[in-house]
């Protein structure tokens, strides 16, 4: 065509698309963001549910916040307004919190050298040594997120902090988490915790070789400020929307990517279908094509004639197997605040009721016989203690995040009784009346994942390492957001720096694009 419909066309209206195409719609480009379902920010989201707001996902946003994006695209201009998380989590094993042990992160590193005092003393100075450890190393994760990964890039930063924090980053990366934690802590009251919010939310097992980096989680909340968008997580990509039409941008919803067309050697648009819509679908022209949805559908599914140029692309992404999912979510709306039993912490800040390390390692083999720990992975929280706008007067959320809940799950979802399970652990936990002060519930399981939000197996392919990964990556599109096929762009938690509500990985694509 002689001229194109769009300069650049993004798939896919998760928080990094819509990072990605508030950015170029900023910059002059006309852009045209494509999304399946009916409303945008996929897994960061928040929605409507027995009358209260609930988050698709946990509503903790850390990395996030250590992004210039909130400031670049005016976000705050469109309503995004924050609460800070202080204490930042809570944290406890299954065991200690039957005899209503649990301690506290603070962003302060001696408030919280406080609170591990009363509860395992002997790690006090265990935990000295690792935020002298990790600390760096997490201020030099967050500052190479900030652009896209080299290794030039890297020996530069490396060299501008005077190598702080590169020993921690280079020996951690090549051990497992497990055996970095054991190396500070003897007590798996601070283990336990450290593994759940690193490799259990990764989905690896933390004795994985490799999984180390995944033990700097507790150092990363005294790095930065754990906070919550008011009025639910999905405050975050409304107001990314808002920012990128406001640019000039153009949204459609309920419209299904079906083919990323090409001539010659570069991409020259994509074929899309409404829901409901014509069958053949409509061609919509563009020389730049961002994709932030995995790659599996973005090199095997869409990209039906790839040019030549593609081959080796094509070729390795059909040998990389995609993973299942394993995150389950409760949503309870209740009439009355749940309480741990015997405790005075409140459950407005996240609680992390953690496995033992060797019963996460177990969990983690139970996943291909499609089996549950007895004891399970929980995030818990009540949002509405700290932002009543969530629920009317009265009423109250409590936000259950269960982990190494397999996708392929023993006689299915839908007829399973583990989605209760779980919540009546907790409840057991908790002062009496949790269970009858229930209004309503429900449970998003991995099958649900994959057929509201379009994640196959229930799973979003995530990026896995840090920025040394620049350094032996071979899927490179991973780590530059660009493929072998001209104007074919790629964004989201495939790609660096990974999983999470951070959005470095859509502005670092749209650095790119820019750039070309």
């Amino acid at each position: 065509m002689p001229t194109d419909d769009f300069d650049a066309v993004v798939i896919g209206a998760g928080h990094n698309g819509l990072v990605t195409a508030a950015y170029l719609a900023r910059a002059g480009m006309s852009t045209l963001l494509v999304e399946a379902r009916s409303s945008v920010g996929g897994t960061a989201a928040s929605e409507q549910f027995a009358g209260a707001t609930v988050n698709i996902c946990n509503c903790d946003h850390l990395t996030f916040r250590t992004t210039p994006v909130m400031e670049e695209l005016a976000l705050a201009d469109h309503g995004l307004d924050y609460l800070e998380v202080e204490p930042a989590q809570h944290n406890m094993t299954w065991d200690s919190a039957r005899s209503a042990r649990s301690w506290s992160s603070h962003h302060d590193v001696e408030a919280t050298i406080d609170e591990i005092a009363a509860v395992a003393p002997s790690d006090v100075d265990g935990y000295r040594r690792y935020v002298k450890a990790a600390m760096p190393a997490v201020r030099m994760i967050f500052e190479a997120a900030n652009e896209p990964p080299s290794i030039t890039g890297l020996t530069k930063l490396a060299l501008r902090r005077r190598l702080s924090g590169t020993p921690a980053l280079l020996g951690w990366s090549r051990r497992s988490a497990s055996d970095v934690l054991r190396s500070f802590f003897d007590s798996e009251i601070i283990r336990g915790p450290g593994a759940v919010t690193g490799p259990m939310v990764w989905g690896i097992s933390p004795e994985s070789a490799g999984s180390g980096l995944g033990a700097l989680t507790h150092a990363m909340r005294h790095v930065a400020k754990v906070g919550r968008p008011v009025g639910g997580s999905g405050q975050v990509p409304q107001t990314l929307l808002a920012s990128f039409l406001a640019a000039g941008g153009t949204l459609r919803t309920d419209t299904r990517v079906t083919e990323i067309c090409c001539t010659g050697e570069r991409v020259s648009g994509v074929r899309l279908e409404r829901s409901g819509g014509d069958a053949d679908g409509e061609l919509v022209s563009a020389r730049n094509v961002v994709s932030a949805c995995n790659p599996h559908d973005t090199f095997l599914r869409w990209l039906k004639h790839p040019p030549a140029v593609a081959d080796d692309l094509v070729r390795r992404w059909n040998a990389v197997p995609h993973a299942d999912g394993y995150e389950s979510k409760l949503d309870v709306v209740l009439d009355a605040v749940p309480r741990l039993r015997d405790s005075h912490r409140s459950l407005g800040p996240t609680t992390i009721i953690a496995p033992d390390l060797a019963s996460i390692h177990r969990g983690h083999e139970l996943i291909a016989g499609g089996r549950v720990l007895d004891e399970p992975g929980l995030l818990v929280n009540v949002p509405t203690l700290l932002d009543p706008t969530m629920a009317p007067a009265g009423r109250h959320v409590l936000s259950l995040e269960a982990l190494y809940t397999p996708y392929a799950v023993a006689g299915g979802w839908p007829d399973s009784t583990e989605p209760r399970r779980w919540l009546e652990a907790f409840a057991a936990l908790c002062e009496p009346g949790l269970m009858d002060s229930i209004i309503d519930w429900r449970a998003v399981t991995p099958d649900r994942y994959e057929s509201e939000f379009h994640l196959p197996a229930g799973h979003a392919t995530s990026f896995a390492g840090g920025p040394l990964a620049a350094f032996r990556n071979s899927n490179p599109e991973l780590t530059s957001y660009e493929t072998a096929v001209g104007g074919l762009y790629l964004t989201g938690a495939a790609t660096f720096p990974g999983a999470g509500v951070w959005g470095a990985s859509g502005r670092n694509c749209a650095t790119v694009v820019l750039a070309r």
